[in-house]
């Protein structure tokens, strides 16, 4: 890659990372939200070899990124390796992808819409489109900003030979689907989720009634995500968090809020392949008065396997030191805009409290 920051640079008022993506020549999107990941409009990618578009949402808080990356029909991406985490949810198309380390084996194993996997840390990969008539896309979430704000030096970052053996060797098999259920943690571990949509939930009731979800901590990362479900005429109670939690619409139609505290709230809308980043400490709730059952896929800039940072305690209401507003201490308001908004679509609500 050879590209390198100037000494002018450290005077730009730009961060390391903004100064390299503005090498990409793709485009940058930023706000709140995205209506639609699977529609929204890319460019040429050079060093994908694909088309692309970065997401850069104020949620985000610079812990994190996001992008999306289009395969053209029988195309494939550049191989590439590179010194951050990612997570790869598919959300259109089906192919292949291949990983290996300098000089080892490879591994192949093959992707459809729905599919979560993770390229070990500086393994090599690349990705193939296996349709001959359709595009396949995917969305990431990485945490390059980090890394890249913290070394300034592109070539270490994407052309570090060095080899993460304790993380991944090629060993047959890594890539299977197989996982193992961490029972007492909520968590299912593995390298490869064929199908998230399907992904078999577990009681999650501390988030809200009726509700589902799961843990996934894929190929030894510290980055992590989860899958929640709510029932139709059901929502969650309102909580906050640190920065950077990617939240992918995979089923439903529904709508957010999300407040700074103190602040008056902001209404999202959203429906399948929409994608929401509540800022850090911003207070944010998901409803649904749909008619079916709204899932989301979760991906964030940390994670519960290997503790590397504080987390609060988003479980725990607020009487008992966590961030969540228990349903009887919420704006009587909130609950006034959800009975109406079931009523419109003639959806009976299921919430007691």
């Amino acid at each position: 890659m050879k590209l390198s920051l100037s000494r002018d640079a450290a005077y730009s008022q730009k961060t390391p990372y903004e100064l390299w993506q503005e090498t990409q020549e793709v485009p940058v999107i930023k706000g709140l939200h995205v209506e639609d990941v699977k529609t929204v409009a890319l460019r040429p990618w050079k060093r994908k070899g694909a088309l692309g578009a970065f997401i850069n949402l104020m949620g985000s808080g610079r812990s994190c990124d996001a992008y999306v990356c289009e395969i053209p029909a029988k195309g494939h991406t550049e191989p590439q390796r590179h010194l951050f985490e990612e997570l790869i949810y598919v959300v259109k198309g089906r192919g292949a992808t291949t990983v290996w380390q300098e000089g080892g084996p490879k591994q192949t194993f093959e992707w459809q819409e729905g599919s979560l996997f993770s390229p070990p840390l500086n393994s090599w990969h690349q990705h193939f489109n296996a349709q001959g008539s359709e595009a396949a896309r995917y969305v990431a979430l990485t945490d390059a900003p980090q890394m890249i704000n913290r070394f300034r030096n592109f070539d270490f970052v994407f052309d570090n030979p060095f080899c993460f053996s304790d993380r991944f060797t090629g060993e047959e098999g890594y890539f299977s689907g197989k996982g193992r259920d961490v029972e007492n943690h909520r968590t299912w571990e593995s390298n490869f989720i064929p199908d998230i949509p399907g992904f078999r939930l577990k009681d999650h009731s501390a988030r809200g009634q009726g509700a589902t979800g799961i843990l996934l901590h894929l190929s030894a990362n510290t980055i992590s995500a989860h899958i929640e479900e709510y029932p139709v005429g059901t929502y969650p109670r309102a909580h906050w968090h640190g920065p950077g939690a990617h939240i992918l619409i995979l089923s439903g139609e529904g709508y957010s809020f999300m407040w700074e505290q103190g602040k008056p709230r902001t209404r999202i809308d959203w429906k399948p392949g929409s994608l929401v980043v509540p800022p850090a400490k911003w207070v944010h709730q998901h409803f649904n008065p749909g008619r079916e059952p709204a899932r989301y896929l979760a991906l964030k800039p940390w994670g519960f396997t290997y503790q590397v940072e504080d987390l609060v305690k988003t479980l725990e209401i607020e009487a008992a030191g966590g961030t969540q507003i228990d349903y009887k201490d919420q704006d009587p308001e909130i609950h006034e805009t959800f009975l109406k908004e079931c009523a419109k679509r003639g959806v009976e609500v299921r919430l007691k409290f």
